[in-house]
């Protein structure tokens, strides 16, 4: 037949079956005819040697040229190797992304992954991820939808960035369970938020007034043992909270002062512990049955919230603006200004790359200024006859000028 018009169509009969009218113009779109007398165009192609029939629309809700654009579109995907049938079959049978979240996390979050990254997982897709997309099919789900969920958590751009990465994470899956088609990940070209790592140390003097904080609760009993017990290891050994808050009775080795980890965040690591920490664990009292060295109020439990009892301590040591993870900060620092190196500072704290090491480094200035310092005042000394060092030369003549000035003045 001619080229597909209002009017052709509007001439075509039906017959005693169905017949499919091809256009001229545009190879591959055509109108079938029902004997029924309904009207529905459709698209044929080729992807990848398979032949593929695909329905456009009614006539009479879609005009001609409406179906010819969309058949073009369809044709041309056919080219560049997309299924449409497959991805309209995938559209029809597409979940939510809540079901994708249900799914990512009880077969992949569940099996995959450890219990603390579990609850950072499931607290993204419950707290963030469903609120703003969960009835959505995934399918429907384009760039612009990723880019204005993170860019509403742009105050928050630590938590933006995760909940992101969590949303990539979903749409690979995603793909690989054939929810959606290759390499369609709306996450892509998404920029992240510019994080700040913050770093916070506790001189000598704060250690000196957290220990006492710590003493005067032990004392008092207004923190249970159990917590003033994790705080103390925190500091002492530099381990994440996690590994505290979890460490059992058969990881402590005494005998030869070890930590032996069977899981941290970088795998299985042995923590190394001298004489005071020892002394802190052979302090804590070993309740039968409890296989937990941090024990919880229950029978049998663990101690699950260190923040609160924290909170109070940090207040108490004048600390408001340290949280439990600067203890491990603060450790790395005193290795550092006791001349140890990065690549120990590495082992000590269980990091599986020096990129994680290295943000100690700028740290490792501090000694060296210290000991330049005592150089140029050695220096200076001789250079004054074996007087007072040379910046107490000037500030002694610039304390003299300032008291003439006022003498003058007055």
């Amino acid at each position: 037949m001619t080229r597909i018009t209002k009017r052709v169509v509007d001439s075509l009969t039906p017959g005693p079956r169905d017949v499919i009218h091809w256009d001229d113009a545009l190879h591959g779109f055509g109108v079938r005819v029902w004997p029924t007398g309904r009207k529905v165009y459709v698209a044929m192609t080729r992807v990848k040697g398979r032949l593929r029939k695909v329905t456009i629309g009614s006539h009479g809700t879609m005009t001609p040229d409406q179906a010819r654009t969309r058949a073009h579109e369809i044709i041309s995907e056919a080219k560049a190797g997309r299924d449409p049938v497959r991805d309209a079959d995938l559209a029809r049978k597409a979940p939510t992304m809540r079901g994708l979240g249900d799914r990512f996390l009880s077969e992949h979050v569940a099996v995959r992954c450890k219990p603390s990254t579990q609850a950072e997982y499931k607290r993204a897709v419950e707290l963030f991820i469903n609120p703003a997309l969960g009835p959505r099919r995934i399918t429907d789900i384009e760039r612009r939808d990723i880019a204005d969920l993170h860019h509403s958590l742009r105050h928050i751009p630590y938590q933006a960035n995760r909940t992101l990465g969590v949303l990539s994470k979903m749409f690979n899956l995603a793909e690989v369970w054939g929810l959606r088609p290759d390499g369609s990940n709306p996450c892509r070209h998404v920029g992240k938020y510019p994080e700040r790592k913050r770093e916070r140390f506790l001189s000598p003097e704060e250690f000196a007034a957290l220990g006492e904080v710590l003493r005067d609760a032990e004392r008092d009993g207004s923190e249970t043992p159990s917590a003033i017990a994790a705080i103390r290891l925190l500091a002492l050994t530099g381990c994440r909270l996690n590994e505290i808050m979890t460490l059992r009775w058969e990881h402590v080795d005494l005998r030869n002062r070890a930590l032996r980890l069977p899981e941290s965040k970088t795998g299985a690591k042995v923590v190394h512990f001298g004489e005071t920490v020892a002394a802190v664990l052979r302090g804590i009292e070993r309740v039968d049955g409890n296989p937990w060295v941090i024990i919880g109020r229950k029978e049998g439990s663990r101690l699950t919230d260190l923040q609160h009892p924290w909170r109070r301590i940090r207040a108490g040591a004048g600390l408001d603006d340290v949280r439990l993870h600067d203890l491990r900060h603060s450790f790395a620092s005193g290795a550092l200004s006791l001349g140890k190196g990065l690549p120990m500072i590495g082992k000590l704290l269980g990091h599986s790359q020096v990129q994680t090491t290295a943000r100690y480094a700028h740290l490792a200035d501090d000694p060296v200024k210290a000991a330049a310092g005592k150089v140029s005042d050695y220096v200076g000394a001789a250079m004054m006859g074996g007087r007072e060092p040379v910046a107490a030369h000037y500030n002694s003549e610039r304390g003299q000028e300032k008291n003439n000035g006022m003498t003058a003045e007055r």
